[in-house]
């Protein structure tokens, strides 16, 4: 996750280097139940509304959860499917909250209404984030689902209004980009707490011809953008978060971002972008499925590192002998193509690995769906 506001506060207000903290376990995003009451047509877990065989019960759930905390996991994201569709989801939330994770909540929001909405608040989530792939129609014709939209932007509000830090999460692709300024503005008048802008973690286009690559070119716009708003709020003195996911090549364009508009602060900003060290799937973010199986982060679905029922989550999550896993964790990791000539490579750490796997076959070759040119990354 490249967190755009707090390199903007940087810029404002440089801060020394000071030693890099790394987390003391990784985030755990875990996914508790497949079932969901949505079809939506960028599901990574590919769920409907129907029960799922196989899923882990509460008891087995609250063990697992036990040796979370033993291993010093900081944050568990409740996901689904639809994770308010477990009858046991308040259950599980306040349990890791007594053991003190910091716990999010991350919801399609169709479900949050007047019925549930002061068990959600009692509970207490540090954070409840919202999908949203547009604005009505567009929103709607993504979860094909008629009144979606409203549905959602409901519980956003009775989240709001209950004191709940609520985000909007966002994943453009080509069917929605045009909606991606008025959610950004829907965000700012609803007084929306954070907005994540995902990528879609398509498994690639082309190398060729780059810089018009319509992909590309869309995100280019998409990130400047993101980063102007952001700024401008910085200066308003709008207290809002900005981040995205599943393109680490966003902190390198945002140091050209930097580069051209505050040349003074470019070194600073560099250093911090080092510090951070970009993609941390199978390091700081691991993904737990409904049915135990452990995986490098959300988008490795395809490729299972073992079984909570098997084994416990520590001695999987360091375990080296898988080779994906020892290739993620490899300190630089080693890959090939572009990224293996990238000037700025120490900043993105060749990204998510997925795409160029999904692609290509083999997951350390170039990322596909880095959209920088061979000039911003020192080819030419």
């Amino acid at each position: 996750m490249f967190r755009i506001s707090q390199y903007m506060e940087e810029i404002a207000h440089p801060t020394p280097l000071g030693p890099k903290r790394n987390p003391p376990g990784p985030v755990v995003i875990w996914n508790l139940i497949r079932r969901c009451n949505l079809t939506c047509k960028h599901c990574y877990s590919i769920s409907a509304d129907k029960d799922f065989p196989g899923e882990l019960p509460t008891a087995e759930i609250y063990g697992v959860m036990d040796d979370l905390k033993r291993f010093r996991v900081p944050v568990l994201i409740l996901s689904g499917g639809e994770p308010l569709l477990r009858p046991d989801i308040f259950d599980i939330a306040s349990r890791a909250k007594g053991l003190g994770f910091y716990v999010g909540l991350s919801s399609n929001g169709t479900l949050i209404d007047e019925s549930n909405i002061r068990r959600i608040a009692e509970t207490d989530f540090n954070y409840v984030g919202i999908s949203l792939d547009g604005i009505r129609e567009t929103h709607d014709k993504f979860r094909r689902m008629k009144g979606a939209f409203e549905k959602s932007l409901h519980g956003i509000r009775l989240c709001r209004d209950l004191g709940l830090k609520v985000g909007v999460r966002f994943t453009m692709t080509q069917d929605n980009a045009h909606d991606l300024p008025g959610l950004l503005k829907l965000v700012e008048d609803e007084g929306i707490d954070r907005f994540y802008f995902s990528h879609l973690n398509y498994a690639g286009r082309g190398n060729k011809n780059r810089k018009d690559d319509a992909h590309h070119q869309m995100t280019r716009r998409a990130m400047d953008l993101l980063f102007d708003t952001c700024w401008e709020y910085q200066q308003r003195g709008l207290n809002k978060e900005f981040t995205t996911g599943n393109n680490d090549a966003d902190g390198v364009y945002f140091l050209h971002w930097v580069e051209k508009r505050f040349p003074d602060k470019a070194a600073h900003v560099r250093a911090k972008l080092v510090q951070w060290g970009g993609n941390s799937s199978g390091v700081n973010v691991a993904n737990i499925d409904n049915l135990g199986n452990v995986h490098p982060d959300t988008m490795w679905w395809h490729h299972t590192l073992g079984n909570v029922r098997e084994r416990p989550f520590p001695e999987i999550w360091t375990d080296v002998s898988d080779p994906i896993m020892a290739g993620l964790k490899a300190k630089p990791r080693k890959v090939g193509g572009r990224c293996s000539v990238c000037i700025h490579f120490d900043i993105c750490d060749g990204n998510t690995r997925v795409r160029a796997q999904q692609l290509t076959g083999d997951p350390w070759a170039e990322d596909p769906g880095c959209y920088l040119t061979d000039e911003e990354i020192g080819l030419k």
